[in-house]
């Protein structure tokens, strides 16, 4: 389906107004784009996606800065780029700042793979499924659904919990919802 610009436009103008809908139009349109762009540029999928991830964040946030002058995908990727140059900067002091210091910590994150109680009465209900589907999906992913579904915490909850901006958290939702609808449709 192509879109026309007068369509485009006025998911722009819904968003402005806070239309999810809107904005999930506008996520699906251009994460290819975005994501695309910056995969290039970065060569990691991970990274390409946290960024990708970050720009659609900022870009939502700061809807109403948008100036129609400008194609809506090139404002996207203006701000992707944006974020990857200050990523990079960020990167490049810390490696600077733990030389200097000389300490090398690592942390290193296992996840449980054990099941909860929360599991148990799921499988129980025959939602076995449901959850090895939600299993295919990056940990980030998997993380965020467990704390927004089966925790029910609120978006700030779970903002506070992984460290991350409320828009961050609410975006990684939207792709994970995305991306089991996929893993489901498929199987």
């Amino acid at each position: 389906m192509e879109v026309t610009n007068e369509i485009l436009q006025q998911h722009i103008r819904q968003a402005k107004e806070g239309n999810q809908i809107s904005f999930n139009f506008l996520l699906d349109l251009f994460w290819s784009d975005v994501y695309g762009y910056q995969l290039k540029r970065i060569k990691n999928e991970n990274d390409a996606e946290d960024v990708t991830i970050q720009a659609f964040s900022r870009a939502f946030d700061r809807i109403d800065s948008y100036n129609e002058k400008y194609t809506f995908k090139t404002w996207l990727i203006t701000i992707s780029k944006n974020i990857h140059i200050d990523m990079s900067r960020k990167k490049k002091t810390s490696i600077r700042a733990e030389h200097s210091n000389g300490q090398h910590q690592e942390a290193y994150q296992v996840a449980d793979d054990n099941p909860t109680p929360e599991d148990k009465i799921i499988t129980e209900q025959n939602l076995a499924k449901l959850l090895r589907d939600i299993k295919q999906l990056k940990p980030k992913y998997q993380e965020v659904i467990q704390l927004r579904y089966f925790q029910e915490l609120s978006y700030k909850e779970i903002s506070e919990q992984i460290g991350e901006p409320m828009n961050n958290v609410k975006v990684k939702l939207l792709r994970a919802k995305k991306l089991l609808a996929e893993i489901i449709k498929k199987s």
